[in-house]
């Protein structure tokens, strides 16, 4: 995600929150089945993100979410039904999944149906027979109504926004329960379907590979498949009227989407068309890009200031080209394909990881681009720096603050003068290596920095992520 200020203001990603029901907290019980003797538990209603403990739900996994929806922007109605595949982690009695202001119809696990209720933002599920740990399940929910957004007190409101003739449905850390059932949090990675279907002359955004599109009746059903993993906060959909350009780099779609509103060669379509050439820059960094497509789309709407790395498909509020072509935000936002997308965080704290290295690929692009050196960007922010803000546990009213991005980038900076030229080129290639598609954390890259420079580095993460003084270099 990056940042932008606008009319005075810093505007962050936007948020919202979630609801925990109290029957979760139930102590296991015998539940009717093949395996009736097992004392199946309730799965948690929060996945025990100590930043946002309500964020997410425990108990399974999910593999991956299949939706199939129809949007009608006159009315602002949603509705269809989503089709999870999971497997349960624990002997489930029931289990929750996020869902924000939408009403559910039904609820089948399994092909047989199930007990639902829905208590604030959670939709509490118990099967007909309990789920024994191990076991992969199949729940198809139908759903439906007006979505809008969550509210969470420290940072702000997201979601599901209503946008012209259209809509979007973008923020981070929590937004994706607005507009489909979920486990809202980043240590649950799961693949994504998506079929839309609006009405005639509006088009479609989301991530993936776009798939073949059908027409009836005055309506057209748009497809996407992203068949890599994804934390939910990187699914999106944007509908409205776009310039939509596909094409193909290295052998995979590449689709740039602009709003007809802006000009068809004006900043913010020059700024994307350089998506290729800044993602590929990135792979002698970084190593292969790591999904089956590129490409990026810009939001024409003033309430969304800020960028967001949707996977394989950025989303940038239009406000970032203003003043001009700017490819590094783009920067930013594709080095999160590699650094928050296939690597994903177990925990919200350990965002540094995602933010650090996508504001330092920002300084690497700026060098190669002709800019300012890596070292120059780094002294520069250095030199005029709060040191109070730390980036390894910023807590979560400084999730998005100074000291996750320019902190994040500048310890990535000083890393790499630590350990030095080679031991930090295998780093960054060994890191995007062994935990794609997976979830990692800060115990992780001291662990895999310390591995191969043979350096203890207690000392220095210690300096540079907790301590709230000026670190040495």
């Amino acid at each position: 995600m990056r940042r932008v200020w606008l009319s005075g203001l810093l505007c962050l990603v936007l948020i919202g929150g979630g609801a925990c029901s109290p029957a979760a907290d139930k102590p296991g019980v015998a539940v009717a089945g093949p395996s009736a003797s097992i004392a199946y538990r309730p799965g948690a209603p929060g996945a025990g993100d100590p930043y946002f403990p309500t964020y997410g739900n425990g108990g399974y996994d999910v593999a991956g979410y299949d939706l199939a929806l129809r949007y009608d922007p006159k009315s602002g109605e949603l509705g269809g039904t989503a089709t999870i595949t999971a497997t349960a982690t624990q002997d489930l009695a029931g289990f929750h999944l996020d869902l924000a202001g939408l009403t559910t119809k039904s609820v089948r696990v399994d092909g047989t149906k199930a007990t639902a209720r829905q208590d604030g933002n959670e939709l509490i599920v118990t099967p007909a027979a309990g789920l024994v740990r191990g076991r992969s399940f199949t729940v198809v929910v139908d759903y439906g109504g007006k979505p809008g957004q969550l509210s969470n007190k420290t940072l702000g409101e997201g979601g599901w926004l209503k946008s012209g003739a259209g809509a979007i449905a973008l923020g981070q850390p929590e937004s994706a329960s607005t507009w489909f059932p979920v486990n809202d949090h980043p240590s649950d990675k799961a693949t994504f379907k998506l079929a839309m279907t609006v009405p005639d002359g509006l088009e479609v955004i989301s991530i993936g590979v776009p798939g073949e599109r059908k027409s009836s009746g005055g309506w057209t059903t748009w497809q996407w498949t992203e068949s890599s993993p994804l934390a939910s906060y990187l699914s999106t959909v944007a509908i409205g009227q776009y310039r939509v350009t596909t094409s193909t780099h290295d052998d995979k779609p590449m689709v740039i989407a602009v709003p007809e509103s802006l000009p068809a060669t004006g900043p913010a379509a020059r700024s994307l068309a350089r998506t290729g050439e800044v993602a590929d820059f990135l792979a002698t960094e970084f190593g292969p890009y790591p999904f089956d497509s590129y490409g990026g789309f810009v939001v024409a709407d003033e309430r969304i200031r800020y960028a967001l790395e949707t996977q394989t498909r950025p989303a940038y509020g239009a406000g970032f080209f203003s003043s001009g072509e700017n490819a590094v935000v783009v920067a930013h936002e594709i080095a999160h394909q590699w650094f928050g997308n296939s690597v994903g965080i177990e925990q919200w704290r350990d965002i540094w990881l995602n933010e650090g290295f996508a504001t330092y690929a920002e300084w690497l692009w700026e060098e190669h681009d002709g800019g300012r050196s890596v070292q120059r960007s780094f002294d520069r922010t250095y030199a005029g720096f709060d040191w109070k803000q730390t980036p390894g546990d910023p807590g979560a009213a400084r999730l998005f603050g100074d000291g996750v991005y320019q902190r994040g980038g500048m310890t990535v900076h000083a890393l790499r003068k630590t350990i030095g030229e080679e031991a930090f080129a295998e780093l960054l290639t060994t890191w995007t290596s062994e935990f794609r598609d997976v979830n990692a954390n800060t115990d992780d890259m001291i662990a895999l920095a310390e591995r191969l420079s043979g350096q203890d580095l207690d000392a220095f993460f210690q300096a540079w992520l907790y301590d709230k003084k000026k670190p040495t270099y």
